[in-house]
Order: structure tokens, then C-alpha cells, then sequence
């Protein structure tokens, strides 16, 4: 029952990471229930695979043609700069993410230096915080938490290497029920903040980890304190209108749902909260 409380105000908070991360698509659930048992593995290559089929003629010429310096390269600097390049002809010509990160990443673990490899990360961190598909998810996730700990191994003592680390469990590996898995990220987290208890970056997502696992209490502490420090954090906001939903605190909830409103400025976000309050109303 908590799980499914949880997941009732995904939809809406979605709506404010739509403007905190900058996002134009159509919102999807940021912390979706958990997969089909028997859901399938995405597999990138036989994606790549299908999506060359809808590829125009001069596309097709111009990708093999950057495909081939990849078979040809036997540099690792050619070979950065081909999968870089045909990370670009994903993103911009064809339009598809999921081409788009895998050649970037490839990329990234070839030239193995930070920049690059939290680059690739935090694009797929980005991306797994409004994936609807499960499968995509745990893709993504798995990828972003490889090249994360490629670049701690070449700074461990990078803090927000380890937050992002720790947000690829919360926000992708949650997904799959299993709270050893959000526990993972959580633990990552914490170490953060017992080093810097200041951290909001930090203090932020584990109040999310809260969230999800049904720890509402903690939850509520931590995007309290967020919120002190930062008044006008629209995802701490949201995440704590959530929360108090799913702990059954109306009052607050309605509060925070109202502050967020404020906070956003939008007509379609008020109307989708305003709705979420008239349901806690009933």
C-alpha cells in the first residue's frame, strides 16, 4: 500500500522537475512502479539496429562513413573523436537519445578522464529521472553508475561524483522494489553529508531516498532542511508536498502543494496541483 501512496504524487512532481531540470518533453513518472517480472532487457544495438531502418538514404551514407573511422581507428583518440561523432549525428540528425548516450559514453570510457566520463554520466542521470520506460531505465542507470565510478576512481574525494552516484540508485535502481538498492545510493549519500552536513545537493536526494523507501519521517527532515536553506527549491518543495501526501499529513501536504504553486508560476502546473488538493480534500 505505502508503495502505491508513493507513486500517487509522481505525476505531479514530475511537473516541477520539468522546470528544474529544464526539460520541453511531455512529463513522465519520475519514480514509476516497479517493472513486469518479466519485462525485457533493452538492448542498445538492436535499437540502433531498428532506428537505422528509419534513417533517410544520405543519413545512412553519412553515419557509415563515421562508422568506418571507428573500424579504421586504431587510436583511441580517433576513436573518441568517431563516437563523439556519431553521438552528434544521433542527437542532432536523427534525434534519439538512447544512440545519442551510448556513443557518448563510449566515448568517455576511451578518452577516461573525469570531465568526460561525468559528462556522460549526469546526461543519463538527467534522462533517467523522467524515463517512463523500465527497461530504458535500468539501461541507462546501469551505464551512468559504471562511468560514475570510472571518474571516483580517478577523484574519490569528488563529492558530487558521489552524489551522482548515489542519485542513479534513488532515481533508476529504486525502480526495481528491491530497497537494498535504494539503500546503496543512500549510503553513498550519506557519507557526503557526514563530511559536509551543508550539502543541500546531497540532502536533497536523500530526502528523495526517503520518500521512496517509505521513510517519511526522514524524508521530511531532510527537505525541511533543504528548504531552510533554500527557500525557493522548487524539487525540495514538490518532493515535500509529496511526501506529507503519502504520510497521510494532509494539512502540510496542502501547504506545500500551495507554496510550490507560488514557486513554479505556471498555469498548468497550479491546475494539475490544485487537482492533486482537491483529491486530498475528498
Amino acid at each position: 500500500m505505502k508503495k502505491q501512496i508513493i507513486f500517487a504524487g509522481a505525476g505531479l512532481l514530475l511537473i516541477s522537475l520539468l522546470f528544474f531540470l529544464g526539460r520541453t518533453t511531455e512529463p513522465k513518472p519520475a519514480v514509476p512502479t516497479m517493472p513486469a517480472p518479466n519485462a525485457q532487457a533493452f538492448d542498445i544495438q538492436n535499437f540502433i539496429s531498428q532506428s537505422k531502418q528509419k534513417l533517410s538514404p544520405s543519413q545512412l551514407v553519412y553515419l557509415s562513413g563515421l562508422e568506418n573511422r571507428i573500424s579504421r581507428g586504431d587510436i583511441v583518440n580517433q576513436q573518441v573523436i568517431a563516437n563523439t561523432a556519431i553521438a552528434q549525428f544521433w542527437k542532432d540528425s536523427a534525434q534519439l537519445f538512447e544512440p545519442y548516450a551510448f556513443y557518448i559514453s563510449e566515448a568517455a570510457k576511451l578518452d577516461n578522464s573525469e570531465k568526460s566520463l561525468t559528462f556522460a554520466a549526469q546526461i543519463l542521470l538527467n534522462n533517467i529521472r523522467g524515463e517512463h520506460d523500465d527497461a530504458k531505465a535500468n539501461w541507462e542507470t546501469s551505464l551512468a553508475i559504471e562511468l560514475f565510478e570510472k571518474a571516483i576512481v580517478l577523484d574519490p574525494q569528488n563529492d558530487d561524483l558521489r552524489i551522482g552516484l548515489g542519485s542513479c540508485y534513488v532515481f533508476g535502481k529504486s525502480r526495481n522494489g528491491d530497497p537494498q538498492e535504494t539503500m546503496k545510493g543512500i549510503q553513498e549519500l550519506l557519507g557526503v553529508v557526514r563530511r559536509d552536513s551543508t550539502n543541500m545537493k546531497a540532502q536533497l536526494v536523500l530526502g528523495v531516498g526517503g520518500y521512496v523507501s517509505g521513510q517519511y519521517d526522514k524524508a521530511i527532515a531532510r527537505l525541511l532542511k533543504v528548504i531552510e536553506k533554500e527557500p525557493t527549491n522548487i524539487e525540495a518543495t514538490a518532493f515535500l508536498a509529496d511526501t506529507y501526501a503519502a504520510s497521510g499529513n494532509k494539512t502540510e501536504a496542502i501547504k506545500w502543494y500551495n507554496t510550490s504553486k507560488r514557486l513554479v508560476n505556471n498555469p498548468s502546473y497550479s491546475k494539475e496541483v490544485d487537482e492533486r488538493i482537491r483529491l486530498l480534500q475528498q
